[in-house]
């Protein structure tokens, strides 16, 4: 046998044992064979549809945990059509064997090289749900027929979330690092600027959303800063979402490194958080809270999971120097 046809051979044989490695977690993560009866319970609950998961928590807060010139400020959600939709496509998308074991292959022979989000880009996978069309209203206090001059949505990705807040203005601006997610973002027509040159357009930004973006960010308070020198003075409002427990990391080049500039958050519990959010970041450099809510952040899954949850805090923060109504 010829060295290339060795090599071919254990090409082959590397692919199937790993489509039946990917096979047998799959198997695993349904539960079926876990004897233990609690853990394969746990597991259960964890991959069940939303009829039978208690999904109020993904929505829950304690106003008594909460500061009390923020306890008015809160807006309860709750699970809703687009937010369901959502889910359901993306259980539906897990159940593509094939199309899942390609990805899982891809994924794992480019993760040493680019970052998640580019193969994400470049398998037109990965969509990110942070609120729905109602959400993102009712969060800003706007009516469905409002309009304003412009939006900036800061580390755009697919420009899913984009897409949501997109009919309430007239001109888009989005930013992205990833090229792939560029390419994407460039089709669906909106506004490409540089991740350093948006601050510098010579024009104002009605609404500026940094969504799950500051805790993946290398210098957080200078790009708030930049923000509120950013925004439309008066009536300006930046839409922020944070991963809660807040914990600051950078991928670069599928490798994971601490920021240079670190922001620890006091408190363990989500209200806690979100405590230390407002009085150690966003007070800091300039900003109040406006409202703010729990909301699931939601990424389509894979060939172990249906889908992947995180909890966020999503905040419409105004400049501490605003004196007018909210748009």
């Amino acid at each position: 046998m010829c060295p290339l046809q060795l090599r071919t051979l254990l090409f082959v044989g590397w692919v199937v044992g790993y489509v039946a490695f990917l096979l047998s977690i799959r198997r695993m993560w349904t539960g079926k064979y876990i004897r233990n009866p609690v853990v394969r319970s746990l597991l259960v609950n964890m991959l069940s549809d939303l009829d039978t998961i208690d999904v109020t928590k993904w929505y829950r807060c304690n106003p008594d945990l909460l500061e009390e010139s923020l306890q008015p400020l809160f807006i309860q959600n709750q699970l809703d059509a687009d937010t369901r939709a959502f889910v359901e496509q993306s259980e539906e998308k897990s159940t593509y064997l094939f199309t899942q074991i390609y990805y899982s292959l891809v994924s794992t022979i480019l993760s040493p090289l680019v970052s998640r989000t580019s193969i994400n880009g470049f398998l037109g996978r990965g969509s990110m749900f942070v609120f729905s069309k109602n959400q993102f209203q009712q969060l800003l206090q706007i009516e469905p027929d409002w309009v304003a001059d412009r939006l900036l949505d800061l580390g755009a990705g697919d420009g899913g979330v984009t897409k949501v807040m997109a009919p309430h203005f007239t001109e888009v601006y989005v930013t992205e690092v990833s090229l792939t997610m560029k390419r994407r973002l460039r089709k669906k027509k909106f506004k490409l600027l540089g991740i350093d040159a948006w601050q510098e357009t010579g024009f104002k930004y009605d609404v500026i959303s940094c969504l799950n973006l500051l805790d993946r960010c290398d210098d957080p308070l200078r790009l708030l800063k930049d923000i509120r020198q950013s925004l439309v003075p008066g009536t300006g409002r930046l839409i922020m979402a944070a991963v809660i427990p807040f914990q600051p990391w950078l991928e670069i080049g599928g490798r994971w490194e601490r920021p240079r500039e670190y922001i620890k958050i006091q408190g363990k519990t989500w209200e806690e958080q979100v405590n230390g959010l407002t009085n150690e970041v966003f007070r800091k450099v300039g900003f109040e809270v406006e409202s703010f809510t729990r909301l699931p952040y939601l990424c389509e899954g894979d060939i172990a999971r249906d889908y992947y949850l995180l909890d966020d805090a999503v905040f419409v923060l105004k400049s501490s120097d605003d004196q007018v109504a909210a748009p």
